[in-house]
Formats: C-alpha cells, structure tokens, sequence
C-alpha cells in the first residue's frame, strides 16, 4: 500500500510541476514542494522497511529529485521573471 501511494505521489508530483511551470504561481510552486517532500518521506519509509532494496530504491528516487528539481528550478526562475515584468509595467 505505501508503494502504491509513494507512486501516485510522486507521479503528481511530475505532472503538478509540469503544469506549475506552464502556468506559473507561487501556490502551485508550494504544492509541488510539499508533494517533493511526501514522496521523500514515503521513499525514505520504505527503505527503512525494506533496506535490501535501498540501491535500487535510491537510484532511483535520486533520478526522479533530479528531474523535479530541475523543473521547480525552472518553474522558480520563470516566476520570477514574470513578476519582475508585471513590476516594471506600472
């Protein structure tokens, strides 16, 4: 059961951050920390469960950080460009 929720988590945390970075906000920016955030804690659950699969489980969660990661970095710039706009045009 937690693998199915570490999954569902991690797999919206992919598609919150895709739509978050083609429309950006700083709410959806926030949602998609904290679904980082759950799936970092289901993940570290489970390896703590279940340690013999700990370089399996890591690799790959450090492949899907990665991923997230860039797209929240990405996300964060194109914000704050866009404020940085809306600011200079009043």
């Amino acid at each position: 059961m937690t693998l199915i929720i570490h999954i569902t988590i991690a797999l919206s945390s992919i598609a919150l951050t895709t739509y978050t970075y083609l429309r950006p906000s700083s709410l959806l920016l926030r949602a998609a920390y904290v679904l980082v955030g759950l799936t970092f804690a289901t993940g570290f659950y489970m390896v703590v469960m279940a340690p013999a699969h700990m370089l399996q489980a890591c690799t790959s969660g450090l492949v899907y950080l990665g991923i997230v990661s860039i797209g929240i970095i990405a996300t964060r710039a194109k914000l704050v460009r866009m404020q940085d706009t809306n600011f200079e045009l009043k």
